[in-house]
């Protein structure tokens, strides 16, 4: 299948056509600079090909996925999930925008985008404070749900590698309402990025030395910026 290194600006998005979906995402991330209100809908990217990307831009409503039991005031039971998260482009309007483009949002369960997911997405705003960060990651595909009206499968779960300095940290992550994907189960569910590298089929391009290791978790509690930096660091 073709696939598009798209670089924006900010970050990079590699999108597979036949999947019509990213497969694998990164992005540099420094100290944190400024704080822009998030505004903006989702789009296609107006300078890739349509054919490589989802079919559209609405919500991910289908009878087959709304089965998890929500009180009736909560949203959907899979959201947009944004794979570069737009507070870690709130520096930049141009790349802020660009995060909400389809080739950036994939479905993600609701309890995994405001858990598990939600706190890597903290783990890093934490220490980007104090180390230049990589982040890499994307959706694992197996034989998820065919999305017709978006021409998309549902990704069966995602991996993410943060680096830091000397230190690394992976995980795979089920994308799934119904297993234990809270902020606080995120440690149940860390890897080696050798093991990454053999569920996607793709080398993670990180020195050999981070990716045989499972790690540490303790060296990447938020509980670190709570302490040591300003009050309201999580925004």
């Amino acid at each position: 299948a073709e696939v598009l290194e798209l670089s924006y600006p900010d970050f990079t998005i590699w999108l597979d056509c036949e999947k019509r979906a990213a497969t694998k995402f990164h992005y540099t991330l420094g100290r944190d600079v400024s704080d822009l209100k998030r505004t903006g809908r989702n789009a296609l990217d107006p300078n890739e090909d349509k054919n490589c990307q989802q079919s559209s831009t609405s919500s991910y409503k289908y009878p087959e996925l709304d089965t998890c039991e929500l009180p009736e005031h909560e949203k959907r039971c899979f959201h947009k999930g944004h794979l570069v998260p737009y507070n870690h482009m709130d520096h930049s309007s141009v790349s802020a925008r660009q995060t909400n483009y389809m080739t950036n949002i994939l479905p993600q369960a609701r309890n995994l985008n405001i858990g598990a997911w939600q706190r890597t997405e903290e783990i890093t705003e934490c220490y980007r404070d104090y180390s230049t960060l990589d982040i890499y990651g994307g959706p694992v595909w197996g034989k998820g749900i065919h999305l017709a009206h978006h021409s998309i499968a549902l990704p069966d779960s995602y991996w993410k590698v943060i680096i830091r300095d000397d230190k690394a940290i992976a995980w795979i992550i089920p994308n799934s309402n119904e297993e234990d994907v809270a902020k606080d189960d995120l440690s149940n569910y860390l890897v080696t990025i050798e093991s990454i590298e053999k569920t996607i089929g793709q080398s993670v391009p990180v020195e050999q030395s981070f990716k045989k290791d499972v790690a540490d978790d303790s060296n990447w509690s938020i509980d670190y910026c709570d302490q040591h930096s300003p009050q309201g660091w999580r925004r």
